[in-house]
């Protein structure tokens, strides 16, 4: 039989990944041999500029896309959060495994939690949606852009970068590193990525033997959960470069999601929920994406991506 090539990023996180599906994998299937074929990708590859700057979608997944177009690999192991909504065609996410906590947290070097740093603090975060969130709780904090693998992140703190970190949890979680957490920001203060703490199985459409391996670790209630939350991202046409937010999560057969559209200052932010059923969890994700449209979302959107454009140019 065939070996079944797994591709993924090279990063101690993505590799952790992988072996994490690839384990659960030779549990339900232990007549089959596995290996690993890293890829790097654009994001991997651009460290000295920030994401919004590069312009591109798909930025660390883009590459390992292309070479399960090639047949190089037989399916891709992503961060959901990293996958954009639009994939790319001849490709599908065949499974998505159970989600680990999606929440932000924070880390700081003093012990000291959001609600007692003091006033000018510098904070590390890596995405437009955590900086806008959190402005919106503490304007007073200096928030500083941060790229890199989380080592490299947890070495800047280390270094007095900054005074705080944010997170997510899962990574840290992963990597074996939680007891470096200083507390778990809620949902109610910071909304997480779409599809933060899910991982994501992609492969090629039609192949069926990697199809029904591969559902052997697919959750179905993270995977409509994620569902709703990627339709609400995609009527929204948003990702790393604008402010947005949404959490489902699925109890006695409905979704419940919510979701925030913010300015890149955190100065407006408007949030609101939807709940519908869990058998049609895109519906959910597109009607409140219309909720939030029609309370004003669509120009924050509009205003967010032209001050982006501008602080590009």
């Amino acid at each position: 039989m065939a070996k079944v090539v797994v591709g993924s990023r090279g990063s101690m996180l993505a590799l952790i990944q992988a072996e994490q599906v690839i384990a659960r994998l030779r549990q339900a299937a232990p007549d089959r041999e596995f290996a690993r074929k890293i890829i790097k990708t654009t994001g991997d590859k651009i460290l000295d500029s920030a994401l919004t700057a590069i312009g591109e979608r798909g930025l660390f997944v883009k590459e390992i896309e292309n070479a399960l177009l090639r047949g190089e690999i037989d399916f891709a192991v992503h961060s959901m959060k990293d996958v954009p909504t639009q994939i790319q065609p001849g490709l599908s996410i065949a499974a998505v495994t159970e989600r680990e906590n999606p929440l932000d947290v924070l880390l700081t070097s003093s012990g000291q939690g959001l609600l007692e740093l003091p006033a000018g603090a510098r904070v590390g975060a890596g995405s437009l949606r955590r900086i806008a969130q959190l402005l919106h709780l503490r304007p007073d904090l200096s928030f500083v852009p941060v790229r890199g693998n989380i080592e490299t992140r947890l070495n800047k703190l280390k270094g007095k970068e900054f005074s705080a970190l944010v997170l997510a949890y899962a990574g840290l979680k992963r990597l074996g590193r939680l007891e470096l957490l200083t507390e778990i920001i809620p949902a109610h203060i910071c909304l997480p990525a779409v599809g933060q703490g899910a991982l994501s199985i992609e492969i090629r459409q039609g192949d069926m033997e990697i199809e029904q391996l591969v559902l052997n670790v697919n959750d179905p209630l993270t995977h409509a959960a994620v569902k709703a939350e990627r339709a609400f991202l995609q009527r929204l046409a948003g990702g790393c470069q604008v402010p947005i937010g949404a959490l489902g999560e699925i109890e006695d057969g409905a979704v419940y999601l919510q979701g925030v559209i913010a300015s890149l200052d955190g100065r407006t932010m408007l949030r609101d929920t939807a709940r519908g059923d869990a058998a049609a969890p895109e519906a959910v994700g597109l009607r409140l994406a219309e909720k939030l449209l029609a309370r004003g979302g669509t120009s924050i959107l509009e205003k967010a991506r032209c001050d982006l454009n501008d602080n590009v140019q």
